[in-house]
């Protein structure tokens, strides 16, 4: 009798069904699986005889056969262990199979039986209620895997609480669905003393999800005005926090199986690989920018990551999303992040001060910022100069607005947005202005005849790209939305341009 228990492999944050059959036929005592597996998938077997001995059980001495189906795809990690435990448990007559034929499993065992958290749990039970069938998981990530809704999930702790639940001499509870706690905000923008223009560009980014770049010399507060963007985001919506919460599950990144409702910010080191930053390896798990999905992805000392893993991003700034192609997958992430990027103007930093600038000043800038190409520059739409903190500025008391008031009115400014883009189809749904494009941009962010005219002449005179001149538009959208304005005018058009340079060096020779 062949033994069948449904579990899922993993592509992308999309899963593919896989059935473990398991047969036990007579011959010389081996164990063996097939079907593609990896070396954890192989090396299940030893946790599965470990499992079973630990309940007095032991695999019978006879050739055991595990396949998983179908046999042409590879299958990954150590969520395996549990489907093939159960399928073997059928075979042996431990368990009835029709018992186990409603359900989809995955859980890692460990040696003495109890089942360890494995990544994907959320994406495998949304797969799971697509199939209309149940999921057996860790008792660890019930949590996530309850957020599917419609199915039974049956979180066990043990292999052995799982078997006594099928005799009916023990009930595994129905796990409830666990949500991250809200974060409280510890870094406020009120630490930071001056730099009002830095900040003003920071509450347009996060009105409209507009990508930034920062530029000034060090000790400026780049990194600091970077890490308080998060506190004035607004939390994730139902939608998108499930989103997100699939790519971390996949990523193994999900904190105790709750769902995130903050939005997630990346930091990447500047040594970051380009596999690192777009996904890759040899599982081809999602790299940062998939990560930053609907969040953040701050690269600090811009320049000196890698030239390649830079124009990577180019195309996930485009399109929201990565495709990476390998030569064994091809697999597809969102990627629909915020870029904030901050940088020195030189490699020693102090370009505009002569009394700390370098001997090879102003030649260092110029080979300095060569390291970002202009099509790269072109895709981030507010440029911001962040000047050295004066001792004036130090001396003078918190000042009276923080993050508190600034997320007030991003929160305002994003519930307009959200009113304006929810007539759309679902498949052209949009969630910020940063996202607006072709006609539709033309039909929101047209602006009054006098913005119009001065938009057409900056755009002449600056030589702006068509991506430019768009990204303009959008800005000015954005800072009409913080004005609570239908209309886009005149000074909305020159506060946008304000936030564009022609060339990264532009501010700096001045």
């Amino acid at each position: 009798m062949v033994a069948r228990v449904k579990t899922v492999a993993f592509h992308g944050i999309d899963v593919v069904e896989v059935e473990t059959q398991v047969i036990i036929t007579s011959g010389l005592p081996n164990f063996s699986v097939v079907g593609l597996p990896d070396k954890a998938v192989a090396e299940s077997r030893e946790r599965v005889r470990a499992a079973l001995a630990a309940m007095g059980l032991a695999v019978p001495p006879k050739r055991v056969i595990v396949n998983l189906a179908p046999a042409d795809l590879a299958k990954e990690g150590s969520h395996f262990d549990l489907p093939i435990a159960l399928g073997l448990l059928a075979a042996m007559e431990v368990l009835a199979e029709e018992d186990i034929a409603g359900y989809m499993a995955l859980g890692e065992l460990a040696l003495d039986g109890s089942i360890l958290p494995v990544a994907g749990v959320l994406p495998a039970a949304m797969g799971a209620a697509g199939n209309g069938v149940g999921l057996i998981c860790p008792a660890a990530c019930g949590g996530e895997a309850a957020w599917a809704g419609g199915i039974e999930v049956l979180a066990a702790p043990s292999l052995l609480s799982l078997i006594n639940h099928f005799k009916g001499t023990q009930i595994l509870s129905p796990p409830e669905p666990r949500i991250a706690e809200a974060a409280s905000i510890s870094l406020d923008l009120k630490d930071i003393k001056g730099q009002e223009t830095a900040k003003r560009a920071l509450e347009v980014a996060a009105a409209g999800g507009h990508n930034l770049l920062m530029i000034g010399p060090p000790g400026a507060g780049k990194s600091m005005l970077a890490a308080r963007l998060h506190g004035i985001l607004p939390p994730l919506d139902a939608a998108e926090a499930l989103e997100v919460s699939m790519i971390h599950s996949v990523a193994g990144l999900l904190a105790d199986g709750k769902l995130m409702r903050a939005r997630p910010f990346r930091d990447p080191h500047h040594s970051a690989t380009l596999p690192a930053l777009v996904g890759g390896g040899l599982r081809i798990r999602p790299g940062e920018v998939s990560l930053a999905h609907h969040g953040v992805l701050f690269l600090d000392e811009l320049p000196e990551f890698q030239r390649p893993a830079l124009e990577a991003l180019r195309q996930p700034i485009e399109s929201g999303r990565i495709s990476v192609a390998r030569a064994n997958a091809h697999v597809t992430y969102p990627s629909r992040f915020q870029l904030v990027c901050a940088m020195n103007p030189c490699k020693c930093g102090h370009l505009d001060d002569a009394a700390l600038a370098c001997s090879r000043a102003p030649r260092c800038a110029a080979d300095y910022q060569s390291r970002i190409s202009g099509p790269m520059f072109d895709r981030i739409d507010l440029h911001i100069d962040v000047p050295a903190v004066k001792a004036a500025d130090l001396s003078l008391p918190p000042p009276a607005e923080g993050s508190a008031e600034i997320a007030a009115r991003v929160a305002a400014a994003r519930a307009r947005q959200k009113a304006r883009y929810a007539r759309l189809p679902e498949h052209r749904r949009i969630r910020t202005n940063a996202e607006a494009d072709g006609a539709l941009l033309d039909e929101i962010a047209t602006p009054d005849p006098e913005g119009k005219r001065l938009l057409v002449e900056a755009a002449d005179r600056l030589h702006l790209s068509a991506r430019g001149y768009h990204r303009v538009l959008r800005v000015a959208r954005t800072l009409a939305d913080l004005e609570a304005s239908e209309r886009v005018r005149r000074l909305h058009i020159a506060e946008a341009l304000s936030y564009r340079r022609l060339v990264l060096g532009e501010a700096l020779s001045r």
